[in-house]
């Protein structure tokens, strides 16, 4: 009698290790950049606010989100010239050493220069840390670790928008500004710890070329518009909510960066798995849902369900769509990438601010939301062609 030969064991599969000491010392100037950045992203609108009403608001935060931007498009040039731990020391240093000449005026043109200096800070940190963390991540982790990443820069902001909002309320603008400095400063000496350059494959990918793919471009587009909102509730909630639902506005900005962080996780785990594409339709759509549910700013329970909703699709977009162009590039352009989704980030934020303020005080607040949310369904028709290219592409290869 004869034996049936066994089937071979299925050969198993090591996942290349995700949490290295690169990328751990890597978190260091992430939680730094995070805490000093979103500490004051809701209190320097309300402390520019005297000096011009809403529109000083706008315009701050406006301000910040454009000098942001042109430092993003610098960056590869300089990270080409002089590596990512110069740029990256140098633009903590800029997001965190201005803040501290904030209490020296309410001048409405004194904060707009402080705000210039901050963004053009951050605009380096933001493209070259994004380019470097995503050399530091597996290819096949890559939508996992970008939202370790996410949840590591997420609890800073968790924590801090809040906790911003009510230390300016109770310990008056200057200590806010004081501790936002440090946080940001403090992670400067850790940047000596990560590598100067890393080695990469595939052709370099300018911002021009960047900008004429439909496949980077597309996705940028719509996570753009859902950034727009970002802006927005940041700048206006704490100016748009009155009356029994004033106490909401700091769960509200508490719940927006809480979903936020886990829509990026969700994302991240059912991204590597299923693949990030198909996930960027449905976080823009709930995005858009929670935006026009900001109408009921009357509502405390409303104002904080808006901000759930909005930020689960927003932190989803984040996640999906970052990881979806980071796919698409050799690792030679990925600084290329990162400058492309901070951009879209950081103009759909200085673009939303200024905007809504001009909108809202033609309109009113609720109004201006409504027509918002109704704006970021424009954004359907990039995603959806997007996906359908994809689709296609994958069926004929």
């Amino acid at each position: 009698m004869t034996e049936t030969p066994k089937a071979a064991a299925p050969p198993l599969v090591v996942r290349p290790p995700l949490l290295t000491p690169p990328l751990l010392l890597r978190f260091v100037s992430v939680l730094g950049a995070s805490a000093g950045f979103h500490l004051l992203l809701s209190v320097v609108p309300t402390y520019a606010t005297p000096a011009g009403g809403g529109g000083a608001a706008g315009l701050a935060t406006g301000a910040l989100m454009l000098a942001t931007v042109a430092g993003e498009f610098a960056t590869p040039a300089l990270v080409d010239r002089y590596g990512y731990r110069v740029v990256l020391a140098v633009g903590l240093g800029l997001l965190g050493a201005p803040a501290l000449a904030l209490p020296l005026s309410r001048n409405l043109w004194w904060i707009v220069a402080v705000c210039l200096l901050r963004g053009l800070g951050y605009g380096f940190t933001l493209v070259a840390g994004g380019a470097l963390t995503a050399s530091l991540i597996p290819a096949e982790r890559r939508g996992e670790g970008l939202a370790v990443v996410g949840i590591v820069g997420g609890v800073p902001a968790l924590v801090a928008l809040p906790l911003g909002v009510w230390l300016a309320a109770h310990a008056g603008y200057g200590p806010v500004f004081a501790v936002g400095a440090a946080a940001t400063l403090v992670a400067i000496p850790s940047v000596a710890g990560l590598p100067g350059r890393v080695g990469a494959s595939g052709r370099a990918v300018g911002i021009a070329e960047g900008l004429r793919s439909v496949g980077l471009r597309r996705p940028a587009v719509v996570f753009a518009f859902a950034a727009m909102v970002s802006g927005i509730v940041v700048t206006f909630l704490p100016l748009a909510v009155h009356g029994a639902a004033t106490g909401a506005v700091a769960v509200a900005l508490f719940v927006q960066p809480a979903t936020a962080t886990a829509g990026r996780w969700l994302a991240g785990r059912l991204g590597d798995r299923r693949g990030s594409a198909g996930l960027v339709l449905p976080g823009l759509l709930l995005s858009a849902v929670g935006t026009l549910l900001m109408v009921l700013t009357a509502e405390p329970v409303a104002v904080v369900v808006a901000a759930g909703v909005f930020g689960t699709g927003f932190g989803v977009l984040q996640n999906a769509t970052i990881t979806v162009m980071y796919a698409r590039a050799p690792t030679g352009g990925y600084g290329t990438v990162s400058a492309l989704w901070n951009i879209a980030y950081d103009v759909g934020m200085g673009v939303g601010a200024v905007a809504f303020g001009w909108l809202a005080a033609a309109t009113g607040y609720p109004w201006a939301f409504a027509l918002t949310g109704v704006a970021m369904l424009t954004a359907v028709v990039p995603a959806v062609r997007d996906r359908r290219a994809r689709t296609t592409t994958a069926t004929t290869v």
